[in-house]
């Protein structure tokens, strides 16, 4: 049972990473591009690639949370003691065993030739996303953050107005909506500034990335993984 719990949870984990595959490669978001040997065309349009592996993923997780249910339901109307009813154990456990196995010999090879549009990525990470770091700025300032909340949703509208990106907006209107963004450093409000900014445990910062990788890597050395 615990065993086909382990598989379901790693499944449903697989499912969001399958998810997030499946948007990032559509033409909406164009993020990112599978290696042919992880997709397939489309049997009606030729320009369509299908991220087959990851909607198989996505898809297998139903079948991990089914065959714990299976188990499940079967073990809820049972004895503390044996009956033959566990005998239906097998099926549901070497199912699940199978199919965890088989999406994580596949997974490594499908990140590792997948290939990424830092461009695309950028341009769709600017905008309204960064007003956050606005926000942040003032109330590290010592600005209350509900006067910094209301300042910078003053400076969404303005933009809104003058149809500009808060990366637009001209030196004067940032310090109308507050004094105290006259003092905003210089490229914080861009998709990479706004990653260098985030320097706490566990956040986006190259050097917080780079002890999480250290970290992530002296775990799996002792864990003798392969």
């Amino acid at each position: 049972l615990d065993l086909l719990y382990a598989c379901a949870v790693l499944g449903l984990h697989l499912s969001r990473l399958g998810e997030e595959w499946v948007l990032w490669t559509s033409a909406e978001f164009g993020f990112a591009t599978l290696d042919d040997a992880y997709s397939s065309g489309s049997s009606i349009m030729p320009q369509k690639k299908n991220p087959d592996a990851y909607e198989l993923m996505r898809g297998k997780a139903g079948r991990l949370i089914g065959d714990l249910n299976v188990l499940l339901i079967t073990l809820k109307g049972l004895p503390l003691g044996y009956s033959k009813d566990l005998q239906e154990d097998k099926e549901p456990l070497f199912d699940a065993v199978d199919s965890v196995l088989l999406m994580l010999a596949a997974l490594p090879e499908m990140l590792r030739t997948a290939r990424f549009d830092g461009e695309r990525m950028e341009e769709a990470a600017g905008g309204f996303a960064l007003a956050t770091e606005l926000a942040d700025f003032l109330a590290a300032d010592g600005v209350p953050f509900r006067e910094a909340h209301h300042a910078v949703g003053r400076l969404v509208k303005r933009c809104e107005d003058l149809d500009v990106s808060l990366e637009e907006l001209p030196q004067e209107e940032l310090v109308a909506a507050h004094p105290a963004l006259a003092e905003l450093p210089k490229g914080l409000l861009s998709p990479r500034g706004s990653v260098r900014n985030k320097r706490s445990a566990g956040s986006t910062s190259p050097s917080s990335v780079d002890e999480q990788l250290s970290e992530a890597r002296a775990f799996i050395a002792s864990q003798h993984f392969s």
